[in-house]
């Protein structure tokens, strides 16, 4: 075996055995968000990225998930299944993170200005919600 035909190998086992890496300099990817209350786990966020944007689409609702439809929701988000709802968007980049987006919190039905910032060698998500002077933030665990 060529030096060459070795190195080739040698890239193809490696990215066989770790298909998960993830660039943990962006958001883009699947992160794992925990109910405000309980903490238990509640809901998989994929995060992707169209148009130099940012949008985070809700793909799976794990065992601490309270609700399945956006009840509380307005128009055409009123009673609509939380499994492909977006509910993060228009997050563009900024100094630090992305901001000057939109988030919908389905148990209230209700939007706020958004935020996010990577933190923990990007395995974490501090996601910022603002409405006037009153703001939360909760940080999202990145799903391999």
């Amino acid at each position: 075996m060529t030096l060459r035909n070795f190195g080739t190998a040698l890239l193809l086992s490696t990215a066989l055995v770790f298909p998960a890496w993830a660039d943990t300099s962006s958001p883009v990817g699947k992160w794992r968000t925990f109910h405000p209350d309980s903490g238990a786990p509640n809901t998989i966020i994929e995060i992707t990225q169209t148009g130099g944007k940012l949008e985070g689409t809700i793909v799976e609702l794990l065992a601490g998930a309270t609700e399945t439809n956006c009840a509380k929701c307005e128009g055409e988000r009123k009673d609509q299944p939380l499994v492909g709802m977006v509910i993060l968007w228009d997050l563009t980049p900024e100094r630090g993170g992305w901001g000057d987006g939109t988030i919908l919190r389905p148990a209230t039905g209700g939007t706020a200005n958004a935020s996010v910032k990577l933190a923990d060698g990007g395995q974490k998500l501090d996601v910022k919600g603002s409405r006037g002077i009153a703001s939360r933030t909760q940080t999202w665990e990145r799903v391999e």
